[in-house]
């Protein structure tokens, strides 16, 4: 279970892509620490210098500050690379709908442009962050790959289109191309601040402060909330998956299935506090609930998540408290 006994030569170079995000970074500290070289590209529009600033002592880090909307950026980013992981990419399906074009240029013709580099420059696997958004106003639970209903966002399509190109680029070029369907990831070093923040760290660093946290809506939606340990496992299982499995796309979760209102008041408890939320309106472009079927993800990838819910959130609270 995990990753602790996953193995890559230790030679292999892999780039990941807004390194300096949240996923990315986490992504990043663990490569590092099996010993491989990483490359991490990232513009710092939404990324923070501080999530890298932990890496600059280890001998096989490398910062390439650029655009993936830079054909030229992704094509010097990707020389040498054995592995890609693709996380850089602006997030927020209310932003998107603010944002449409922008979101058009950086998610669909960036992602165009790493696979582009990728293949002319012979990577082995180029992994990239698909979303749950693709399944847009689909309401069968949990949801499962192959049964996508109508999209709701500029950012959904956005990944939609992330994953049409990509298994073009498996069909045609053989790159071979795995896209990872996140559901709601969180944990440590997610930027709890701004308009667009996640709702679980958001709600932390509220609660924490003693401000009074919005829920939109009525609270009763519901999420397959998925620890960050999660997703690095993803990553690196995808990396060595066998080829059969490439050119498609995959749930990444946990499984599991909670409802916000609960969450916010499990936080209360946690950090020891009593506050009433206020309610406010549902979010545009959001679905009411979302849980996953991970067998795929199981099956082709190896994929066998060991942190639940209620451990992540134990964890993440914990990084909080040392670092807000």
């Amino acid at each position: 279970m995990g990753y602790s006994n996953l193995s890559f030569p230790k030679d292999s170079l892999f780039l990941v892509t807004g390194g300096a995000g949240f996923i990315g970074s986490n992504l990043c500290e663990a490569i590092l620490n099996m010993g491989c070289r990483v490359r991490c590209l990232d513009d710092l529009s939404t990324g923070k210098q501080a999530n890298i600033d932990l890496f600059i002592h280890y001998p096989n880090y490398e910062f390439l500050k650029g655009d993936i909307k830079d054909l030229d950026t992704c094509m010097e980013a990707c020389k040498g690379a054995d592995y890609v992981l693709h996380q850089a990419a602006w997030g927020s399906v209310p932003r998107s709908i603010e944002m449409p074009l922008f979101y058009a240029h950086n998610n669909m013709i960036g992602t165009m442009n790493m696979l582009e580099a990728a293949r002319q420059n012979g990577v082995k696997r180029f992994v990239y962050a698909s979303s749950s958004s693709v399944y847009g106003d689909e309401p069968k639970l949990p949801k499962a790959e192959g049964r996508e209903g109508n999209l709701l966002s500029p950012y959904a399509v956005s990944k939609h289109v992330n994953e049409e190109c990509a298994k073009q680029y498996t069909r045609h070029y053989g790159l071979e191309t795995i896209g990872l369907r996140y559901f709601n990831v969180f944990g440590r070093r997610q930027d709890p601040n701004g308009a667009y923040a996640a709702v679980i760290p958001k709600f932390i660093k509220q609660l924490m402060h003693n401000e009074v946290p919005t829920i939109n809506g009525d609270g009763q939606q519901s999420r397959d909330f998925t620890y960050i340990e999660n997703v690095i496992e993803a990553n690196l299982k995808a990396c060595l998956a066998p080829a059969e499995a490439s050119g498609q796309a995959y749930n990444i979760a946990y499984g599991g299935r909670e409802y916000l209102l609960d969450i916010y008041y499990g936080l209360t408890k946690a950090l020891g506090v009593s506050v009433e939320p206020h309610f406010g309106p549902d979010r545009p472009g959001d679905i009411k609930h979302s849980n996953a079927d991970i067998s795929k993800a199981r099956r082709l990838l190896g994929y066998d998540p060991d942190w639940d819910f209620q451990r992540g959130i134990q964890a993440a609270i914990a990084w909080y408290q040392e670092n807000l």
